[in-house]
C-alpha cells in the first residue's frame, strides 16, 4: 500500500470514528517551539532542569525555582498553537462529547487553540496552587518574591505541575484509562512513549479493540502494533487526517 491510500485509508477511520482519544506528548509542541526539559538548553543558572523540577529543590530554595519557571511560563506563552493542535480541536468541535484529549505537556497549547475536554495528566505551568492549601489561581505571574505567598495561608504558591518523583492525579488518570478502553479510535501524537503510566493508555486501547493511528517523529514501540502510523511532524500529518 503506497502512502496515498494509507492516508486515505486513515482519513476514513478518523471520519468514520464514534469515539476518540488523542494522547499528546512533547513533540507536538516542540513544533510550536517549546523545547522539553532536557532539550532546553540542558542548564538554567548551572542547575539541570531536574534538580530544579522536585518538591526538594522548591523547599530549599523557592525563588531560585520560581525564576525558573518564570522564564519558562515567559517562553511558552510567546509560543503559538500549530496546525496539528488546531486539527485536534476541529475534532473536537465535530465529535463534541465523544473525544478526549489526554496530554503530558503543560504549556497549555491544546486549551488556546481551542480544545475544551482537556486532561493534562501533568498539569498546567500557567495555574498557580498553594504548597499547602486548597488556594488555586489562574495565570498568575512571578514578579516580586511577594507575589508567590498564598493570600490564604501565607505559605510559597508554587506551579501546578507534577514534579519528578510525585504521583500523578489518580483520578484523573483513571478517567483517561476509561477513556482509552471505551474509544473505538486512538491518536497517540508526538509521543516516545517512555514514560509511564502514560505510555500505556495505548496499550489499553489497543486491549480493548481500538483501532491506532500514530503520528511521530521516529519509530516507538507502538509502531509496529498500530493500525496506521505516520513518521512526521504533526502539523502537517493531522491536518491531512481530519480534513
Amino acid at each position: 500500500m503506497n502512502e496515498t491510500e494509507r492516508y486515505a485509508e486513515a482519513r476514513t477511520a478518523v471520519a468514520e470514528a464514534r469515539s476518540v482519544v488523542a494522547f499528546t506528548g512533547a513533540g507536538i509542541s516542540a513544533e510550536s517551539g517549546v523545547p522539553t526539559y532536557r532539550s532546553a538548553g540542558g542548564l538554567w543558572r548551572n542547575y539541570q532542569a531536574e534538580d530544579l523540577a522536585t518538591v526538594g529543590a522548591f523547599q530549599r530554595d523557592p525563588e531560585t525555582v520560581w525564576g525558573w519557571y518564570s522564564e519558562r511560563r515567559s517562553m511558552m506563552g510567546s509560543c503559538e498553537p500549530n496546525a496539528g493542535h488546531l486539527a485536534l480541536a476541529a475534532l473536537e468541535e465535530r465529535l463534541g462529547d465523544e473525544f478526549v484529549l489526554v496530554t503530558q505537556n503543560i504549556d497549555a497549547l491544546h486549551h488556546r487553540a481551542g480544545s475544551r475536554r482537556v486532561m493534562e495528566i501533568h498539569g498546567n505551568a500557567f495555574r498557580t496552587v498553594c504548597s499547602v492549601c486548597d488556594y488555586e489561581v489562574e495565570g498568575l505571574q512571578y514578579d516580586t518574591p511577594k507575589s508567590t505567598i498564598c493570600p490564604s495561608c501565607g505559605a510559597w504558591l508554587r506551579p501546578d505541575v507534577v514534579w519528578f518523583g510525585e504521583p500523578l492525579d489518580q483520578a484523573l488518570l483513571n478517567r483517561a484509562f476509561a477513556a482509552a478502553a471505551a474509544c473505538d479510535l486512538f491518536l497517540s501524537i508526538g509521543s516516545s512513549l517512555l514514560v509511564q503510566p502514560a505510555a500505556s493508555l495505548p496499550e489499553v486501547a489497543l486491549s480493548s479493540g481500538a483501532r491506532i493511528i500514530e503520528v511521530n517523529m521516529e519509530p516507538t514501540w507502538l509502531t509496529p502494533e498500530a493500525s496506521w502510523s505516520f513518521q512526521g511532524p504533526a502539523g502537517e500529518v493531522l491536518p491531512a487526517l481530519v480534513g
